[in-house]
Formats: C-alpha cells, sequence, structure tokens
C-alpha cells in the first residue's frame, strides 16, 4: 500500500470569501436574475453570457460563432447530445470548438483560459452558456444573490460583476451583437 500524494490544482491555494464589501447597494428580488457576465471570447467581447452552474457543457450559439467569422471548417466532430433546453428534445450540436476566454480588466489581473464549446442552432437570447466545465477550468465560484463571480489568478481573485440589465433584456428575449 502507498500513501497517496495529492496533486493540488493551480490556484487552489488562493482563497475566494464573500463579505459585506462584496454586497451591492440594492439587492432586489435576490436570485430572480441569472448571472450574466461579459468575458472575451476568442478576442471577441461577449456581453451576454450565461453562467449555468446546472449545465454539463458549454455552449457557443450558431448565430454567434457566425458574428465571430469564425469557420464550420474550425468545428471538430462532437458526440455530444442534450437534452432540456427544448423540453421533450434532445439536440445535437454543429460540431464543437476550442476558444481562448478571459476574464479580467487589467493586465495584472485577468485569466485566460482553453473552453471547449458545443455550437448549437437555437435561438437563445444569450451570446454562449458557460456550464461546469467553464467553472471548473475558471474555478470560477458564483454568488447569484450578489450576481457576482470570483476567478483565482496569481495576482489574488478577480471579481466579475453580472450585468442585472443584460439579464433583464435576455429573459426579455431581446438579442444583441457581438462586438470586436
Amino acid at each position: 500500500v502507498n500513501a497517496a500524494v495529492p496533486r493540488y490544482l493551480k490556484y487552489s491555494e488562493v482563497p475566494i470569501t464573500w463579505s459585506r464589501e462584496d454586497h451591492p447597494a440594492n439587492i432586489e428580488h435576490p436570485g430572480l436574475l441569472a448571472l450574466v457576465v461579459a468575458p472575451q471570447v476568442a478576442g471577441y467581447s461577449l456581453n451576454k453570457v450565461l453562467m449555468d452552474g446546472g449545465s454539463a457543457i458549454n455552449i457557443l450559439y450558431y448565430e454567434t460563432f457566425l458574428r465571430m467569422n469564425l469557420k464550420r471548417s474550425q468545428l471538430q466532430p462532437t458526440s455530444t447530445i442534450f437534452h432540456g433546453i427544448v423540453p421533450g428534445k434532445s439536440h445535437h450540436p454543429e460540431g464543437k470548438i476550442t476558444l481562448d476566454v478571459a476574464f479580467g480588466e487589467s493586465k495584472h489581473k485577468y485569466r485566460m483560459e482553453k473552453i471547449e464549446f458545443e455550437v448549437v442552432k437555437l435561438e437563445n437570447p444569450y451570446h454562449a452558456l458557460f456550464g461546469r466545465p467553464a467553472f471548473a477550468k475558471f474555478m470560477a465560484r458564483p454568488c447569484y444573490v450578489y450576481l457576482q463571480l470570483k476567478i483565482p489568478t496569481s495576482n489574488g481573485v478577480i471579481t466579475i460583476h453580472g450585468s442585472k440589465g443584460m439579464a433583464m433584456q435576455c429573459d426579455n428575449g431581446d438579442a444583441a451583437l457581438a462586438e470586436k
């Protein structure tokens, strides 16, 4: 019998905490709005990305894929079939693609990771959906009360503020363009 030697993940030593300093001035109906953030994906600012810790996959919607000037030839085959977006129906993605995703606002406090997305042809008000694989890759911790996301970096913790306005817009089904 050999003793197991732990293999720690990078950034696992960076503590993530929530305090009164994180508390917004006003919180109406905690948990009512989705956590919608604006990361950089492959050099594009996507301002309507849903953070969905209940999803087993990351999704890039086909309309966004096209607006980002990505080509079908960049898609890799996928065997993924998922359920639940359209009640009672299964869906097959167009393919999968791995793209650089960055969170942060300065050179010294940002984090970039390669994230694999399933590209799907479904109408949706979001540009993309980040599921558990993205949460795990970034070691991100959400707070649905504060509509914030915290991500560890080598220079401390980044706090990403969700957009109440974008969350309400998406709830109303209004789609927006990806911007370079």
